[in-house]
């Protein structure tokens, strides 16, 4: 990098005074100690001045005098002690607005972790020094980031708050466009039409270390175990009409779960990042003490208890109602109504289907969901002559049959049916129950589940309603999301000698360029469509088809049995 030009010739500076030190500077005059004019030790008696320190020697003579003249008219008391109080600039001085901004060092900025003050823990006026990357609370004269500025040499911090640059000691604020890089990165914000274009046009960008990473396809920081965590967010960040939501709106006055989320998102989309990856730690923080520490970074939990309760939690946050529904715009996307027959099961010898709906009265529930609970059939436990089966596969439409009305399941004492009602959210979320528990030991169904990743028609599971949808007309669902559960073995010191850690991965479709992205933490790889299926799939998320189409437009699909 060329060096930079001086403003002015130095020709004409020869002349001119050195500007003020850039040390704290202070009014008192009276602490002063004389000035050796010649070298020669001073006793209280100046000598006869040198012709070059003549004028320095009248400023100071004119310094006293008015000194005196002060004392006897009255005007200062003479037992009182003089207080030194630092002199705060309120720009900087001529010919240097950018002192400073070199010492800035941006490989080092993580504006990810919690904003609390690395002395007090307080979150209050908190400010990141941009040389060394810490959290100081205040720039006042008795602050933080004033002691730090004085004793580190570290002179520039950015407020996390107002986004407002200052140069400390002096106190200044710098108004540089060199540092809007800075504060885009602190919170970054998207216009409306960047927001349209997300997935639409791709795009590529690089971080400082000049390493290439794709907006919105970013590593989550797996702090210690929370990447339970990384996958739910992972996913719903690709939920275009939330993540347009947390994206656009400004949510300043809502609680802190919802402010830390969108900016969670607009990071995981920011395409003029520092790094290639985030962290969700500020998240995180707020989630273990809202959830009283159920959920947290040292403890791995469930994928779809903590999607159950952030999304009930989300919706509260953003002015959701507890009974009205639709009240928010986590219900407008998740919500749907499902239609529960249920009747109970008698003990009667002349039935030999326990399980068939006899004519006597049915109790019918009206429910809303968020979630769809999928079960897997029984696992064999056995494998057959050919060793085959040692996996078995289930295809997703099989498994979706729970909810054609016409099936019958076996729920405690009653026998139920379940039937989807119209209209369908343009989001749906399948729960494939891989996990049971019982007294003793809780057990894994490692069933295979094969799926199409485009057009998946949901009509054959939805009570036919010709006022909201045309019987005859197909409701065409693509995946936009998909996390995984893998089963790895490690060592235990344990009598069992092994047990198995889970593993949860996420993949997620990248649609300006009709591809799949596999991501397990910061490892983020490219994936083929056609081999999904071949993971044990946990949560699905599904998107609704915007525009009517046919079955044609099957890019990607899966084998179904």
């Amino acid at each position: 990098m060329s060096k930079r030009q001086a403003l002015e010739p130095l020709e004409e500076l020869a002349d001119i005074a050195s500007p003020a030190s850039k040390r704290a500077r202070t009014d008192d005059e009276r602490t002063q100690s004389p000035v050796s004019t010649n070298g020669a030790p001073v006793n209280g008696h100046l000598m006869s001045p040198r012709p070059q320190d003549r004028d320095r020697v009248d400023i100071i003579g004119a310094h006293e005098e008015e000194h005196e003249e002060l004392e006897e008219a009255g005007a200062l008391d003479e037992d009182e002690p003089v207080q030194a109080a630092p002199v705060r600039q309120s720009a900087p001085e001529e010919g240097y607005t950018d002192l400073y901004l070199d010492t800035i060092d941006r490989k080092v900025l993580d504006f990810d972790f919690e904003k609390l003050c690395s002395v007090t823990l307080s979150n209050i006026n908190v400010y990141a020094c941009l040389v060394c990357g810490k959290y100081y609370q205040g720039r006042g004269p008795k602050s933080q980031a004033y002691f730090h500025a004085l004793e580190e040499g570290h002179h520039v911090y950015i407020n996390m708050e107002t986004k407002k640059v200052y140069v400390l000691p002096e106190g200044y604020e710098v108004k540089s466009k060199s540092l809007d890089d800075i504060k885009f990165v602190v919170d970054p914000r998207l216009s409306r039409a960047e927001v349209a274009k997300l997935d639409k046009e791709p795009k590529v960008s690089w971080d400082l270390l000049n390493k290439e990473y794709i907006p919105g396809f970013v590593g989550m920081n797996n702090i210690k175990a929370n990447d339970y965590f990384n996958v739910v967010i992972q996913a719903l960040a690709h939920v275009v009409p939330l993540r347009n939501y947390f994206m656009l709106e400004d949510l300043s006055s809502r609680p802190q779960i919802a402010q830390r989320f969108s900016t969670l998102v607009r990071k995981i989309w920011n395409p003029r990042a520092f790094k290639s990856h985030v962290s969700p730690h500020e998240l995180l923080q707020e989630i273990a003490l809202r959830s009283s520490k159920r959920f947290t970074l040292t403890d791995q939990s469930d994928p779809v208890d903590f999607l159950s309760w952030f999304l009930n939690n989300l919706h509260l946050s953003v002015g959701g109602s507890k009974t009205k529904p639709g009240s928010s715009i986590v219900q407008k996307v998740f919500q749907g109504t499902l239609k529960i027959e249920s009747q109970e099961i008698t003990a009667r010898a002349d039935v030999g289907d326990r399980l068939r709906f006899e004519d006597a009265a049915v109790k019918t529930d009206i429910t809303k969901f968020l979630v769809l609970t999928l079960d897997l059939p029984p696992a064999p436990l056995f494998q057959d002559a050919l060793e085959k089966n040692i996996i078995p596969q289930v295809p997703l439409t099989t498994i979706l049959s729970k909810y054609d009305g016409v099936q019958p399941q076996e729920k405690m004492k009653n026998r139920v049916r379940y039937r989807l009602l119209h209209p369908l959210p343009p989001t749906l979320l399948f729960h494939i129950k891989r996990f049971s528990k019982n007294k003793f030991v809780s057990e894994r169904n490692p069933t295979i589940v094969t799926f199409p990743t485009r057009s998946l028609d949901m009509s054959p599971y939805v009570e036919p309603n010709p006022a909201l949808h045309p019987p005859s007309e197909p409701i065409w669902y693509d995946l936009v999301a998909n996390i995984t559960h893998e089963a790895v073995k490690k060592k235990d010191d344990s009598v069992e000698g092994e047990a198995e850690q889970k593993v949860w991965r996420v993949q997620l479709r990248d649609r300006s360029r009709d591809e799949w992205w596999g991501i397990q933490d910061l490892f983020v790889e490219k994936e083929r469509g056609e081999t999904l299926f071949t993971k044990e799939s946990y949560v699905q998320v599904w998107e609704r088809r915007r525009t009517p189409g046919t079955a044609s437009n099957n890019k990607g699909k899966a084998k179904a049995g």
